[in-house]
């Protein structure tokens, strides 16, 4: 029982890096795009807080998980579609650490500009386009790692 639960929690983990990601970055993107300072001040904020609510439980969640998860079967965090995903793992903090404080930043420009009647700074569109581009790294690796855990396939070299 304690295994199913386990596993149910890392299942659900998953579906909640994955499904937050792409929703902060659909909202995200669809509110820059309209260009409407009020529309980002108030997208970016909301999605500030669903990252440490969701993103960031979910980010503590996954590894204790796992690692409970290899433990109950025996497996060793050697074998190599666990180390290739926890190398991942790494790979995809690495990015969303960034980007976590570009959002942070992007939301305080957007809110300032709100108050002042400004438009947004050169520095928002430089946050964003760098947000943006680290997005796609950081849910790459997300998704290699859940393909990973689906198939956790032998791999020359890392077996």
């Amino acid at each position: 029982m304690l295994y199913l639960v386990v596993k149910f929690l890392h299942v659900i983990g998953a579906c909640v890096l994955l499904g937050t990601g792409a929703g902060i970055a659909f909202f995200m993107v669809a509110a820059h795009r309209t260009g409407d300072v009020a529309t980002i001040a108030g997208v970016a904020r909301i999605v500030v807080i669903a990252d440490f609510l969701f993103t960031a439980t979910a980010v503590v969640v996954q590894p204790l998980t796992g690692l409970g998860l290899v433990h109950m079967l025996g497996l060793s965090l050697g074998d190599g579609w666990i180390a290739l995903a926890l190398l991942l793992y790494l790979v995809t903090g690495a990015f969303w650490l960034p980007v976590v404080v570009m959002q942070m930043k992007m939301r305080d420009l957007a809110a300032a500009a709100l108050r002042t009647g400004q438009a947004l700074p050169p520095l928002y569109h430089r946050l964003f386009a760098w947000w943006f581009a680290f997005g796609f790294p950081a849910f790459a690796a997300v998704m290699a790692i859940v393909a990973l855990m689906i198939a956790r396939p032998a791999i020359p070299g890392w077996d």
